[in-house]
Parts: C-alpha cells; structure tokens; sequence
C-alpha cells in the first residue's frame, strides 16, 4: 500500500445529504419520508429509482447554487456504517454570519467558556424555544450501497431525542467493531410526541436499527464487507442450522439410530422449509455427516456361520432397498 500525508486526515468525499424536511421555496416544511440532495443528478435519479419520488432542480434557503433533490416516498432507507467513527455531535448556534456557538456539552469550544445554555436555563435548556438556545446537532456519515460512488452521504438531525439514542447505537457498534468493518443499517423516520405543560408536541426522530443481522453478529467483531452487504446471508445460514423454532434438527439426527433414519429426518425439513431441495443448505450438509457417520457405525464385518446340526445354512435375508428420497447431492456413497 502506498504512503498517506500524515498531517491531514483522510475522508470519502461527500456525495449528497440525506433529509427529514425541504423548503418550499419561503420556508422549511418537515416530511414523514427521506428527502434526498446532491450535486449529482444521477444520484438522485437513482435515488428516486430505489425510493420513489420526482427529481427536481432545488436550490437551498440563502443560496444561488443549483442542487438536485427527491422527496421520496421511503420513510426508511439501507445504509452502510464504514470504518472509523461515522458520528459527529455538537450544541451550536448558527446564524446568517455563521457559527455562533459549538459546544460540547461542557465547553463552548469557540470561547472556552462552560456551556452557556446550561449556565443560563439549566440541565432542561433543550426545552426552550429554538433560536435561543443551541441546537443538539447530529451528523452521521452512511453509505448508500445502491447508488454509485464510494463516497458518503451525511444525514444530520437537530433532535435532542435522536442525538441520544445515535450516541447509545454507534457507540455500542463501535465497542464491538473497534471501528473496523462495515455494518449493514436501516435508516427511519419515526413519528414521535411529548406533552410538556399541557402541549403536546409532534415531531420526526431518525432512528438507526441494525439490519439483516442480530446484536451477536455485529459485536461479535469486524463484519467482511461480503456480509454487510448481503447480510440476510449470515443470518439464513444461521437460521438454517438451527432450523424453526422449537426443533433441533442436530439433535434429533444425532439420536437417530441409522442413517435411513436420518434421511427420513431431511424429509421432515425439507417439508417444513428447513432446508435446500437441493441439499446445497449448511443443515442438509450437517445431516449428510451424521448420516454418514451412522452408517459407519452400524457397518460390521461379514461373518461365515456354519450348518446347523442338521447340516442346513442359515437362509440369508436380503431387505427390500428403498429408493433414497435424499437429493442427488445428499445421497451416501454406495
């Protein structure tokens, strides 16, 4: 691998942003589904392929820049956590010349100073009308494995509600990860309301959910790239072992008593949906195993008996064989 400057960090680019609300031209409107941005209009025309929604020509509030843009009509969309840390959380101020104010919870960082809002409205400063306090500001870093580029899209959130539970998320994924790996998610909009002082307030909160594996799987260590992106792969892998619930199917092979019992086994899963028709399934070849493990078992030498002592042989009996209802890939060799 080549070298990297070691006095600048290194990053995606940057291919859009991911959005719970639009301006309609005059003023912000809030939206139950993904709106969609970028610079690049086949982004967004792909976008709109997988999510719904009309691409549209959109410039933001206080800007002459021409951008790209999609409401669809997803309220939640698969995304990919990439290695490193892909949160980023301050309380700022922003106003027409700027930043004003980023803390982080306990410094101002633009003044060192403690954290002004704490220090004027106390620990419930979040509750007080927006403008006159800082904004709990959330920015979170995805990628979007269905629309081309290997750059990041940010989604970015000013809920006070979402900034704790992002933190909780990304934080539990990262003890587990140590950063490395990718980690398959699912990005939603969820409708929520408080009720302080007698008022009830409505309002979106984007909620990060693991998708297509369970807590095991993703703390259990960096996850290959091959997996966060099918990851309904590992899972039906593992589902197919264990087969439904409520039935071991190793355990009921491992006490069969021969290897005809066994397939009679493979029978009952196939028919409960538990395995392969083809036997191609990580159950079907445990079942092979077993099978073929019974059979060596149960396998003695030939043995020669002698006549009887009015000089017959015993008649040896030979057992009709039945035709194997394992696929052609599960038949034991003869």
């Amino acid at each position: 691998m080549g070298s990297r400057l070691r006095n600048i960090q290194a990053r995606a680019a940057e291919h859009g942003r991911l959005r719970t609300g639009y301006t309609d031209g005059k003023r912000p409107v809030r939206s139950a589904t993904w709106v969609i941005t970028s610079h690049s209009e086949e982004h967004v025309r792909k976008a709109a392929e997988l999510w719904g929604g009309k691409p549209e020509q959109w410039a933001p509030l206080n800007s002459t820049i021409a951008q790209w843009r999609v409401i669809t009509e997803a309220p939640s969309i698969e995304a990919l956590i990439t290695p490193g840390d892909p949160l980023n959380q301050y309380n700022e101020m922003w106003s027409a010349g700027g930043c004003q104010r980023r803390c982080d919870g306990e410094t101002e960082l633009l003044t060192r100073q403690p954290c002004l809002c704490a220090r004027q409205f106390g620990e419930d400063w979040h509750t007080q009308p927006k403008g006159r306090v800082c904004s709990a500001t959330s920015r979170f870093n995805v990628m979007l494995p269905d629309i081309s580029g290997m750059g990041m899209w940010r989604a970015e959130t000013h809920s006070f509600y979402a900034a704790q539970e992002w933190g909780g998320m990304v934080d539990m994924i990262l003890a587990g990860t140590d950063g490395k790996g990718f980690v398959p998610v699912t990005l939603r909009i969820e409708p929520r309301q408080v009720v302080r002082e007698g008022k009830t307030k409505k309002f979106p909160v984007v909620v990060v959910e693991l998708r297509g594996v369970t807590p095991r799987q993703a703390l259990a260590g960096p996850m290959n790239a091959a997996t966060a992106l099918d990851p309904g792969s590992a899972s039906q892998a593992v589902a197919a072992i264990e087969g439904p619930k409520g039935r071991d199917w190793i355990a009921d092979a491992e006490g069969a008593l021969t290897s005809d019992d066994v397939r009679d086994l493979w029978m009952e899963a196939q028919s409960a949906g538990a395995v392969h028709p083809k036997g191609t399934d990580p159950l079907s070849k445990q079942l092979m195993a077993i099978a073929a493990a019974k059979d060596a078992e149960n396998a003695t030498p030939g043995e020669t008996t002698g006549p009887d002592e009015d000089g017959a042989y015993e008649a040896e009996v030979v057992e009709e064989t039945r035709p194997t209802t394992w696929p052609a890939a599960a038949r034991p060799p003869a």
